[in-house]
């Protein structure tokens, strides 16, 4: 078993071979593979691929880039998409200090509006953090006990990985692991529990080495698997196993409500 816990299977970048995409998800030995909205028109993209393919699942919401684009009928909309089946988690919300394509104030004031509606819907969340950690913190403590989810794509160092852990957080590791000067996020992966660690691509962004420079797709999450068993010191099957069933615990999922029921060999397409 394996999971991509999160991906971005409805962007344009996979628009002419979605379909052979996630095939070779499926070859790759994924059991799922959630999709992440990051704008509304995008969000609406997530749910019909998850409607279409029995491996995706999808998660709604408004990135830090995109809240420059909301308007009174967003948050009714995104509450409406939140009622699909498909729909696992809701997000990625946050921040993002590093581009600032929608101003701080906005990013920071939407971040607060979106994790009230989280906590309505009663959802899981996805964050987005980048060169904003302490806001960032800050906002998910006032918001501690009421809300969890996951920490997409971390980027901090371990005693960052520990507060969120405190909060209920799952960790996210991306296939930035795999670079050669990424010792932070690897001394995170090594020392976090491993019930609380998830595994990912952001497909299409950050593919991993030996893919680095290329389109990112969710197969590719095997070869960041391997690495963090590597770096743990156990067998790949172990992590993709436990990581698997995290990624099942932190979506509420149960085992026996997984749309992909057949067994392949994870690993296989190293």
């Amino acid at each position: 078993m394996l999971i991509d816990s999160h991906a971005h299977l409805e962007l344009n970048d996979f628009d002419d071979d979605r379909d052979a995409v996630v095939e070779r998800a499926r070859e790759a030995g994924l059991d799922m593979v959630v999709t992440v909205g990051i704008d509304l028109e995008d969000s609406r993209k997530a749910v019909e691929t998850a409607r279409r393919y029995d491996i995706v699942r999808a998660s709604v919401g408004i990135h830090p880039h995109e809240v420059r684009t909301i308007t009174t009928e967003t948050y009714d909309e995104l509450r409406r998409l939140a009622t699909d089946p498909n729909v696992v988690a809701y997000g990625e919300i946050g921040l993002d200090f590093f581009k600032n394509y929608s101003p701080r104030k906005s990013q920071i004031k939407c971040f607060g509006e979106q994790l009230e509606l989280c906590r309505d819907l009663e959802l899981p969340v996805i964050i987005h953090d980048r060169d904003a950690h302490e806001e960032t913190m800050h906002m998910l403590e006032e918001h501690r006990g009421r809300i969890s989810g996951v920490i997409h794509c971390f980027s901090g160092d371990y005693a960052m990985a520990r507060r969120c852990l405190d909060m209920g957080y799952y960790i996210s590791i991306p296939g930035t692991v795999t670079f050669r000067n990424a010792d932070e996020i690897r001394d995170v992966a090594r020392k976090i529990p491993l019930e609380r660690l998830v595994v990912e691509t952001d497909a299409p962004f950050l593919a991993p080495e030996p893919k680095r420079g290329r389109r990112n797709e969710p197969a590719f999450v095997v070869y960041t698997a391997w690495k963090v068993a590597e770096i743990r010191g156990i067998g790949f099957e172990e992590l993709a196993q436990s990581s698997a069933e995290n990624a099942l615990n932190l979506f509420r999922i149960p085992q026996d409500k997984r749309k992909n029921k057949e067994k392949s060999g994870a690993g296989d397409a190293v």
